[in-house]
């Protein structure tokens, strides 16, 4: 039996177009004219290396990296665990895995943020951690609340957190958004809706893991992070495709 190859053809349908009507920013966003390709410097090619010396022990715990002493946030606590593959299943170790959300209110711990809902003072809303020998990652935190956004009159984003995954070099971040199972929003957002393969749709949302649920303590999803291939994450920087 012959092993699979290296590298998959690209399927340009699996990824949305950058300009759709339906997503209001994309319009004025969408780029006009053909990309260009640059060459990426020695620095951009031989870094980051990231080591465990650079995260702290509770980087991973968004329960914890932000709450005063003897205090926790609010709202549903969940677990967010998964493992970072390649096209073939392998595992990626040793991989900087970043994220960042609202709080369980719908508002992100940000200046510009004008939502109605209240910031939550032992909430940062971000957290890192490196995949291991096996690819596999895990955060602490709560689910974060639905909020609405200025598209048209009554659009609401679905819950989600961002997901950030740092290659070995830094032109090979890659950036995607993960929702939750069963949240009725998903189908609704314009957003999601901008992908035109409905099993790419189903990429980004994250499955309920009740083997890895803590009874009376915190809920878990599972979310793997495909990094090339047919059946990829979709990552929004990377719109053409991989």
């Amino acid at each position: 039996m012959s092993a699979p190859g290296e590298f998959y053809q690209r399927d340009r349908l699996w990824h949305p177009p950058a300009k759709s009507q339906s997503y209001k920013t994309s319009v004025a966003r969408s780029p006009q004219y053909s990309a260009i390709s640059l060459e990426n410097t020695v620095s951009e090619i031989t870094g980051p290396r990231f080591g465990h010396a650079d995260i702290d022990p509770i980087d991973n715990d968004l329960l914890r990296n932000y709450a005063k002493e003897g205090e926790s946030p609010i709202g549903e606590r969940i677990i967010l665990h998964g493992r970072v593959l390649d096209e073939n299943a392998r595992p990626v170790p040793n991989t900087l895995v970043e994220i960042w959300q609202a709080n369980a209110g719908g508002r992100y711990r940000h200046k510009k943020d004008t939502y109605l809902a209240p910031i939550d003072p032992n909430f940062g809303g971000c957290g890192r951690t490196l995949t291991d020998e096996n690819g596999y990652y895990y955060f602490r935190t709560v689910k974060p609340g639905a909020y609405p956004w200025r598209n048209w009159v009554n659009d609401w984003r679905p819950a989600h957190i961002h997901v950030s995954v740092f290659g070995t070099g830094f032109a090979q971040r890659l950036i995607s958004q993960c929702y939750f199972e069963g949240d009725p929003l998903i189908a609704k957002c314009p957003i999601v809706n901008t992908i035109p393969d409905q099993a790419a749709r189903g990429q980004l949302v994250a499955a309920l893991d009740m083997n890895a649920t803590i009874p009376l303590d915190t809920i878990a999803y599972k979310f793997d992070i495909v990094l090339r291939g047919r059946r990829s994450t979709l990552f929004e920087n990377r719109l053409e495709g991989n």
